[in-house]
């Protein structure tokens, strides 16, 4: 057995069943051992960005970790955007990098890097293979770090004479760690809190968000008066009817400054004290208001849901109904508008769908439209990073066992990693894409007011995506995905509609 054999056949007994590639030369043993050995679903992408993306959306629908196949130093600085977004979504990944023979590095060829420097900025975990005999023990020591609660980015470099050299040795499964218990100690004081104090917010991420914690954190809200609110931005949230109508913390500065003014106790589970995604002339970095006490009920890697149970014990918060979110929405017609947009698509969209959400700032209002529309569950962009939202549906789909996903997708961003259209034809996957084309970034026209500057028309040309308009239509269909524009919000459901009857992928252009 060589050492490629010997990873493959470690990654399956640990779990891992599908790996996203965009392989290379010194990756061909690894390419050879997934044909050679069945149980692993290869899904190819066209650039790495694309496959770590993919990894990201699987594993938020999964909970386990993908492989993700990676051509030397060069390879996964392309993926690094989507890993960082990983990474603050709290994504398990495990990345297999190719490298050059270790007999070969000393001599400086052309893809030789500094690999390792760039892993450790996305990485909690790295190891570099130096012998085939240790490739499988790497291997389940990446997937034991990859599970760790509540997710991790674990990296493997892979020399190629690691993997074809003899000598490998396949790998029993590591003990993974069970996600901490909540300190006692932080049950109790929240309690008190919540009993003692007023004006108190419960901010809600992480595994906090599942539907489980939510009917939790209601009873314990219900039972003291305290409010309830999401992060801005999350990896997964479950939603629709039967589920908390929880409101984001806003965006814009000045927005959330105001809209968390009233704070004086904010207690964190599985979230971070609101600051902001940038600083601005004048404006504070943090969004609550300085004077107010920050208490941690649980950290990301502690049990939220866990903890809730207790501290609704500890409240003596009795059982109460999920609130009413009222009927599911009408679909709306006319013109596309942010708000007729959201209630379309929770008019229209099936039973326990999956929303990839890079709508960026077009998509700021969509949560109020969507309350009530039927189960599902929303995958936000965590890191800023932008491009992750067509990876991010593409990987989501693969995890969701057939469920249809809806990419909510601005324009463009959407041309970071438009190469996840054609895995998605590939692939046959369920997804329906709206490109909401502006044909400019219109979140940068926000920022420069944010920050005072002065655009003039150079900087105005540098916003601007129609001088020529991109051809998402044509695009889309040279990938093999189906596609039709829309100019109003009737067209667009029509559309909708139409492709969640459909197997596979569909893309709309929404001229917006």
């Amino acid at each position: 057995m060589n050492g490629a054999e010997s990873l493959v056949h470690t990654l399956l007994g640990c779990g891992v069943e599908v790996c996203f590639a965009n392989p290379g030369t010194s990756e061909m043993h690894f390419v050879a051992a997934l044909d050679r050995i069945p149980g692993m679903r290869c899904v190819l992408g066209l650039q790495e960005n694309v496959v770590t993306g993919m990894a990201d959306g699987y594993w938020r629908m999964q909970g386990k970790p993908a492989a993700t196949l990676l051509h030397c130093g060069p390879g996964l600085a392309n993926g690094l955007a989507n890993l960082h977004n990983a990474r603050r979504a709290r994504s398990g990944v495990v990345n297999c990098v190719g490298d050059q023979a270790t007999y070969h590095r000393p001599f400086d060829a052309p893809l030789t890097a500094d690999t390792e420097g760039w892993a450790r900025g996305v990485s909690h975990w790295m190891r570099t293979s130096t012998k085939a005999t240790d490739v499988g023990a790497d291997a389940a020591a990446a997937v034991q770090a990859a599970l760790t609660s509540p997710g991790q980015i674990a990296t493997m470099i892979l020399p190629s004479d690691t993997c074809w050299d003899d000598g490998g040795v396949v790998a029993k499964p590591l003990p993974v760690p069970q996600p901490q218990a909540a300190d006692p100690h932080a049950v109790r004081n929240v309690a008190r809190i919540l009993r003692e104090k007023k004006n108190v917010l419960i901010l809600l991420g992480g595994k906090a968000l599942r539907e489980g914690a939510q009917a939790f954190a209601w009873r314990a809200a219900q039972a003291t008066g305290a409010r309830l609110m999401a992060e801005g931005s999350n990896g997964r949230t479950e939603r629709g009817q039967g589920r908390l109508p929880l409101e984001r913390v806003p965006y814009p500065a000045d927005v959330a400054i105001k809209a968390l003014a009233w704070v004086e106790h904010l207690v964190v589970v599985n979230a971070r004290p609101p600051v902001g995604f940038f600083a601005y002339p004048g404006m504070p970095s943090l969004h609550y208001p300085p004077t107010a006490e920050v208490h941690v009920l649980t950290r990301y890697e502690q049990d939220a849901e866990a903890a809730l149970a207790a501290l609704c014990d500890e409240l003596g918060a009795p059982a109460v109904p999920m609130p009413d979110v009222g009927k599911r929405p009408d679909r709306a017609r006319g013109a596309p508008t942010p708000e007729g947009l959201a209630r379309t698509v929770a008019a229209l969209m099936p039973e326990e769908a999956i929303i990839a959400d890079e709508s960026v700032s077009f998509g700021r209002g969509f949560f109020p439209e969507t309350f009530a529309a039927p189960k599902h569950d929303w995958l936000q962009i965590t890191g800023g990073a932008i491009g992750c939202g067509l990876p991010l549906a593409t990987g989501a789909a693969i995890g969701g066992g057939g469920r249809r996903v809806i990419n909510l997708q601005a324009d463009g961003s959407a041309m970071y990693t438009v190469q996840a259209l054609w895995t998605q034809a590939r692939e046959r996957l369920p997804v329906t894409t709206v490109i909401l084309s502006n044909r400019k970034y219109q979140i940068l026209l926000g920022e420069y007011q944010n920050v005072g500057a002065n655009p003039g028309p150079t900087a105005m040309n540098m916003l601007d995506l129609g001088n020529p308009d991109i051809g998402w239509v044509k695009m889309a269909e040279a990938m093999g995905v189906e596609a039709a524009q829309a100019t109003t919000l009737d067209q667009v459901g029509d559309l909708m509609a139409q492709s969640f009857a459909r197997s596979g992928p569909f893309l709309i252009e929404l001229v917006i």
